[in-house]
């Protein structure tokens, strides 16, 4: 199944920021993860961390659920494989392009 452009655009969006890749790694190195695991070492505050992370929520990247006192964060895998799949799409059909133009300038 190919993924819905419009589904799409708000998953890259919430990749496209560097704060939020890093999250990104971390969730798929270390699993599901408190806040404070999440904000440890990096140079912005827990409350700029915490704004990713709803970001990458809106977007069905992450979600959360409360344990104890802490909300834990859990990677959407499924969605980062829809990316995958519709940049898969996107690179066959720059193959193709170029395909074509290499045989258009050749002939």
């Amino acid at each position: 199944m190919v993924p819905a452009i419009s589904g799409s655009a708000p998953l890259f969006a919430a990749l496209g920021d560097r704060t939020r890749l890093q999250l990104v790694s971390r969730l798929c190195s270390g699993g599901p993860s408190s806040l404070a695991n999440l904000s440890a070492g990096l140079p912005i505050t827990r409350q700029a961390i915490t704004k990713h992370l709803r970001a990458m929520e809106r977007s069905g990247l992450v979600h959360s659920r409360r344990k104890g006192r802490e909300m834990i964060w859990r990677l959407e895998r499924r969605r980062l494989r829809e990316a995958r799949r519709y940049l898969e799409i996107v690179s066959a059909q720059w193959d193709s392009a170029l395909a074509r133009l290499r045989d258009f300038v050749e002939d």
